[in-house]
């Protein structure tokens, strides 16, 4: 009788409490889409790289060495030596060393130089290699692989000419125009730095540069590519390096080691734990998403419990009927409790629907503008806990009007008060 009774007394009200359901609705929708988005950029994190053991680059900070060797933010304080990468691919304990060359970029993406090794050794998510879907890794000098994020937003095939530019900006004076690269590849979306890199030969790296001098063109000097091709292009200096071991129990033995080179200042980091150190830097951004969505969900609830309020005086004479043929006070608090409790279903599940169309939506938006690549648009198991604190939130939200409605109704009678 009471689930009739509410139902009916909703639906009579139903024009108040559509905009009641509207703004539990969209906070919930606000509060499930920050979650999402925190989840997928926490992720996106932790699937950066996977399967290599160490990396090596200058001494220094190990959360700049990790942002510029994986996430290509910044710029290394140095190079290391191509010979101390030899030294270190050389021991007995390596299975395999890739070189990270940077400095150059291409209309504000970074240029990559490293081996054709890279594509299978390199590892995202749970140890997932690197897939073409295009082409294939590069084998000429002038040969380049580019990203999923470069392909989409530059509209890059198989066969596309691309220039590359000196330095990291997205606009840049100094142009290696007389070196133009083939695209053989194109990669397939991973949701990490990777799709949005151009990858060439360390040896490319070596060409493009070869005439120049602290940035910028030798005058008077002109080599043409058939030049470059005859000359010795090896390397003498990289950014970093990427070590997988064969034996995970040899790892922190030769990071000991790196650390201790005596020929120059080296540092070798563990990916995961630096990871977690740069995790806990960004943590106090998303602590703050987290709050600004739980404010707008509480805000809904105080909406929700000012229109219940405001009401009461309307339902004054209903609630006295309902003592007057033995309604007991309990009955009138949880008539209450039951329309806020569905109130709060209504809104949680609209809000839920919401948030998925919206990301749906968005996602290409994400993907293109923001390179935050989301996996899954649907709600996890994870998010039940949250979804069913929100609800009993909206459910408790009921007892103080229930409340109020028995203490008036114990004193009006039958006759409502002006």
């Amino acid at each position: 009788m009471l689930f009739n009774l509410a139902l009916a007394s909703s639906w009579s009200r139903r024009h108040t409490l559509f905009f009641v359901v509207l703004t539990i609705a969209l906070s919930v929708a606000l509060l499930m889409g920050v979650e999402k988005i925190r989840t997928e950029v926490r992720d996106s994190f932790n699937r950066s790289v996977s399967g290599t053991d160490l990396i090596v680059g200058a001494r220094g900070g190990e959360l700049q060495l990790i942002l510029y060797s994986i996430f290509h933010i910044g710029q290394a304080s140095n190079n290391i030596s191509w010979a101390s990468f030899e030294l270190i691919k050389s021991n007995k304990n390596v299975a395999w060393a890739e070189p990270i060359s940077l400095g150059d970029s291409h209309k504000g993406f970074r240029v990559v130089g490293t081996s054709s090794g890279f594509f299978e050794h390199y590892q995202t998510g749970q140890q997932q290699p690197l897939v073409f879907q295009k082409g294939m890794a590069f084998n000429d000098l002038f040969d380049a692989v580019v990203g999923a994020d470069v392909a989409r937003q530059l509209g890059y095939q198989t066969g596309s000419r691309i220039t590359l530019s000196h330095g990291i900006g997205s606009a840049s004076f100094s142009e290696h125009d007389d070196r133009p690269f083939s695209v053989v590849g194109v990669l397939k979306s991973t949701g990490t730095p990777i799709d949005q890199s151009v990858f060439i030969s360390s040896e490319a790296i070596v060409a493009i540069h070869d005439g120049w001098q602290s940035g910028s063109r030798i005058r008077g000097q002109q080599v043409s590519i058939e030049e470059v091709r005859k000359k010795v292009l090896q390397p003498k200096e990289l950014t970093a390096m990427l070590v997988g071991m064969k034996s995970k129990l040899s790892t922190f033995h030769l990071q000991r080691q790196i650390n201790n080179y005596k020929a120059e200042p080296l540092q070798a980091v563990l990916p995961g734990v630096a990871l977690q150190q740069l995790w806990q830097l960004i943590r106090v951004a998303e602590n703050a998403l987290r709050l600004v969505s739980g404010a707008v969900v509480l805000a809904g609830l105080i909406g929700m419990l000012a229109v219940l309020l405001t009401s009461l005086g309307a339902r004054r004479k209903e609630m006295a009927i309902l003592r007057s043929i033995g309604a007991r006070p309990w009955h009138i608090i949880i008539l209450l409790v039951f329309e806020s409790t569905l109130l709060s279903v209504i809104g949680t599940l609209i809000g839920v629907l919401l948030s998925i169309g919206i990301l749906i939506l968005a996602k290409p938006v994400l993907e293109n503008q923001f390179g935050l690549f989301i996996q899954s648009t649907g709600q996890s198991l994870d998010d039940i806990p949250l979804l069913a604190g929100v609800v009993l939130a909206g459910a408790a939200t009921g007892l103080w009007p229930g409340y109020r409605a028995y203490q008036m109704t114990a004193a009006d009678g039958l006759t409502a008060r002006c």
